[in-house]
């Protein structure tokens, strides 16, 4: 998409949390309580932000208050952003009280539904790898089985000028013990219904009193796009009108743990995918050794445009250029390739440093190696600047040669630094995206800076 959004907002939260609250025991002397602790917490934030004006192009400043609720008992949560931006020189005078429209007015019943459902910031039960766990609202990465056609996919590409209310839900038949059928899948968009996957797997051992074997899970994946434009419809710069067919894609795999050691862990996995008539298909390995070192490795052979991973962490931005290859309009000539992944976490994931390198064995039509690479330093794992955090990602595409590694063009570049003075945080968020296909400007920015105090 072809704009340049810049967003700056300096934020000061007031928590009046957490605060627990205990539940007494009744008087019948039962001591187990329907409720262990229930955990309440407010923010109040108030700062200033850019967006782009629908209409023109251009960018305009508000002010912007929000409510922030947490609540949350055991396993449960639920967090809201009640946030209203506006601007006192509003109006044709240039005096007038102005508050943000797109934040709160709607036409029809889809439009209802993206403007109020993320005024909830999420809503949760457990974590991921629980056997019921339910996440709603923004998350950065969803991978559905072995990640061959959904890995790591991102609803958050547009934060903060546009945000999305998605959803993710997993049950496993060994929470009413029935451990051999499962299910996991994702919404990309509950108002839109755009991108939406499921996998239903069965584990046909696990009845065995054996090792390892009661764990092979074989699995089927069904994805689909039902608006692949629905983004670019958003874009003021982009073609008016834009529309196209359905996207789906299923799959089949298998994985099994092979070494499951407090030295080595290790499994193995296969996948078999279907995009339209195109076939392709992957065989790997991955785990940990020596409880720090990531690892992985994939033979993976493609026919003519089919596309690895084809709902992954850039899909967002990537809508049209995916769709075009999905439909011939884009040669991609099929290959037979790789993926090594190698990485290194320390202190208890304190400090992770993750890389993955994937390609054909023999470059082809549109057919490049890509890079992917993130940081995550946690607070207090560098020496003399224990209160500074800091996030990252590098993301290459179509890398012909050596120094394409740290060219920008066909890049996509994140970076979030936390400084922690006391209860005071000041957060700088930046992304860049390079748009091949763009007129003009190719790059689409991204940045905020927020700061909070938080009292406890």
């Amino acid at each position: 998409m072809k704009r340049l959004i810049a967003t700056a907002g300096i934020a000061v939260v007031l928590s009046l949390g957490p605060v627990t609250l205990y539940a007494q025991e009744d008087t019948a002397g039962d001591s187990d309580s329907v409720f262990d602790a229930i955990d309440l917490g407010l923010g109040i934030a108030f700062g200033v932000a850019s967006f782009e004006d629908p209409d023109t192009g251009e960018q305009v400043t508000y002010q912007a208050l929000a409510l922030q609720p947490d609540f949350g008992i055991g396993k449960f949560g639920l967090g809201l952003d009640l946030r209203i931006n506006y601007r006192l020189n509003g109006g044709e005078d240039g005096d007038e009280f102005e508050i943000r429209e797109e934040d709160w007015e709607v036409g029809d019943f889809e439009e209802f539904l993206e403007v109020y459902l993320p005024k909830f910031r999420y809503l949760r039960w457990g974590v991921k790898g629980d056997p019921l766990f339910a996440l709603f609202g923004g998350f950065s990465s969803a991978t559905l089985g072995t990640g061959f056609l959904v890995n790591n996919y991102s609803n958050e590409l547009f934060v903060p000028d546009f945000r999305i209310f998605g959803g993710m839900l997993d049950f496993d038949g060994a929470l009413v013990g029935f451990p051999y059928l499962g299910i996991e899948s994702v919404i990309g968009n509950v108002a839109a219904l755009d991108v939406m996957g499921a996998r239903v797997y069965t584990r046909p051992l696990a009845g065995l009193s054996l090792p390892l074997l009661p764990a092979l899970e074989i699995g089927g994946t069904v994805v689909t796009d039902q608006d692949p434009f629905y983004h670019l419809e958003r874009d003021p710069d982009a073609p008016q009108g834009l529309s196209g067919d359905e996207i789906y894609m299923w799959g089949l795999d298998v994985m099994q743990p092979i070494l499951q050691t407090d030295a080595v862990t290790l499994d193995a996995f296969g996948d078999l995918s279907f995009q339209k008539d195109r076939k392709g298909g992957m065989v790997g390995v991955g785990g940990r050794a020596a409880r720090i070192v990531l690892y992985g490795a994939q033979v993976r052979a493609v026919e003519d445009n089919f596309v690895p991973s084809f709902f992954d962490g850039t899909y967002d931005r990537r809508r049209a250029e995916r769709y075009a290859i999905y439909n011939e309009l884009i040669d991609v000539d099929g290959y037979v390739g790789w993926l090594a992944r190698l990485g290194v976490s320390l202190f208890n994931d304190g400090l992770v440093f993750d890389n993955t390198l994937a390609g054909p064995f023999v470059y082809t039509e549109g057919a490049y190696p890509e890079f992917t690479s993130s940081l995550l330093i946690q607070e207090g794992m560098i020496p003399g600047l224990a209160a500074l955090s800091f996030e990252a990602s590098y993301q290459k595409f179509n890398i012909r040669e050596y120094a394409d590694l740290v060219d920008v063009e066909d890049a996509i570049i994140g970076a979030q630094v936390n400084i922690r003075s006391g209860p005071v945080v000041i957060s700088l968020l930046f992304d860049i995206t390079y748009d091949p296909y763009a007129e003009g400007d190719p790059w689409v920015v991204t940045s905020g800076l927020e700061s909070s105090i938080a009292l406890q």
